[in-house]
């Protein structure tokens, strides 16, 4: 069944145009009918990101969600951590993340979380959907029912607490110079102040947002501000949250990036030192490179691959009982902590590291040397190019020559009509001819 609002990570769309006040309101009352278990007095909890149209959406979620007896907590800017941490420690029947990530601002979107804080199976996201279109006036709650609405205060200094707790009681980051860039978003209050009180020297950008430079050259899709910063400043470590602080990229000592994988390697290898890791290994997804996977068999810890998507990640983590594993974009995933990617978390993890090793961040955090990879896009129309014979034959040709040093994925983008090509392998060339020979057959059936 093809989903008309529900995507690979809740809904999603250009504010106004289409994600509207109408659909938010539809969707607030079709979850809240959908979470509605009992004779208890519901409550959901909403967070959003510094997106203009955040205040539009939340307005119309509340009217959706008190039209069918939902008592609304509002949080106002929180990381999506946060919230789904919030949910579960307060109670809630459903939580809310009003953000589109990474996006540019005028993009926005609807998150959903269940009471603990996990998010949405495709069953339930499926069930929201078909109540979205449907007419609930009847459904709707009695004038005494409906839902009250109260904005909390103090939650930040609830949600610092909470990631401070990840560490030990007597850790320090005194002396650590951190150039910490909030891209302008949710983080911008939190995280600064966690850094701080954990005893780190911060120097913070990205912490001014104006409602629509939320990403916008700096954050974790956008580094380069932050490693010009650290080189400037002369800083140990930078870490760039994205817009809603679910994902993580650390800078060196010298401004080189440490993307997802190595995160998850330090992670992974100081928690196998302390015996805390679970599951024998990690789970990744199919992006992550060869080179980890190789990596980390050469320390006696597994890795399994799921499709991209944090939730993804989770379900296979649950599943197999492993407490680490994410994405090589930057969400990492510490169930032992958290629900859903926290990028303030996986940051304190690896700050963690290097003040016990005392060594530079530069020697920390770069862990194996990276197999090329080669990723390109193939936009199509109304036919599907993977249908196509010559392009199967084409793909297996590829798969068989990089059989023995190296992989190729082709998969089709969950967001927007493209395939993604990616090959990676021990020969740059290789890789590359591989690569550009599917994107050929692809573009000859691209209509």
């Amino acid at each position: 069944m093809t989903r008309k609002y529900f995507g690979t990570d809740g809904v999603r769309g250009r504010a106004n145009a289409t994600l509207t006040a109408d659909i938010a309101l539809r969707v607030g009352m079709a979850a809240g009918l959908a979470f509605k278990r009992g004779e208890h007095r519901h409550r959901v909890v909403i967070g959003k990101d510094t997106r203009l149209s955040g205040y539009m959406i939340e307005n119309a979620l509340v009217a959706g969600f008190t039209s069918v007896g939902l008592d609304v907590l509002l949080l106002g800017p929180m990381p999506t951590p946060a919230v789904a941490m919030l949910t579960r420690s307060m109670r809630a029947d459903l939580g809310v993340m009003i953000s589109a990530s990474h996006n540019p601002y005028a993009d926005n979107g609807i998150k959903l979380f269940g009471p603990d804080g996990s998010k949405l199976s495709d069953d339930v996201e499926r069930r929201i959907e078909a109540l979205v279109d449907q007419d609930v006036s009847r459904q709707l709650a009695s004038p005494s029912e409906i839902g009250r609405v109260k904005r909390l205060e103090g939650v930040h200094a609830r949600y610092i607490e909470y990631a401070k707790g990840t560490l030990p009681r007597d850790q320090s980051f005194e002396g650590i110079r951190v150039v910490l860039d909030c891209a302008h978003g949710a983080a911008y209050r939190v995280a600064p102040a966690a850094l701080w009180e954990l005893g780190a020297d911060v120097v913070a950008i990205g912490v001014d947002p104006d409602g629509t430079n939320i990403n916008q050259k700096v954050g974790s899709t956008s580094p380069e501000a932050l490693s010009a910063k650290v080189r400037e400043v002369r800083a140990d470590i930078g870490i760039a949250l994205d817009g809603d602080a679910d994902r993580v990229i650390l800078v060196d000592e010298k401004g080189h990036i440490v993307d997802g994988d190595q995160l998850m390697a330090v992670v992974a290898e100081s928690f196998k030192a302390q015996g805390r890791l679970t599951g024998g290994g990690i789970v990744a997804t199919v992006m992550s490179n060869l080179g980890l996977e190789r990596h980390l068999a050469r320390h006696g810890i597994g890795l399994e691959r799921t499709a991209v998507g944090d939730r993804y990640v989770l379900e296979r983590m649950k599943a197999g009982g492993y407490n680490v594993g994410g994405e090589q974009s930057g969400h990492i995933i510490l169930s032992d902590f958290s629900t859903t990617g926290d990028g303030l978390v996986a940051a304190l993890q690896v700050l963690a590291v290097v003040a016990r090793r005392q060594k530079p961040v530069s020697e920390v955090c770069h862990r194996f040397e990276p197999m090329p990879q080669i990723l390109k896009n193939v936009r199509y129309g109304a036919v599907m190019p993977l249908d196509n014979e010559e392009v199967q034959k084409t793909i297996a040709e590829m798969e068989s020559r990089l059989a023995n040093s190296g992989r190729l994925l082709i998969r089709r983008s969950g967001t927007e009509p493209v395939i993604r090509v990616m090959g990676e392998g021990e020969d740059r060339d290789q890789v590359e001819t591989a690569v550009d020979e599917v994107i050929e057959a692809l573009q000859k059936v691209a209509i």
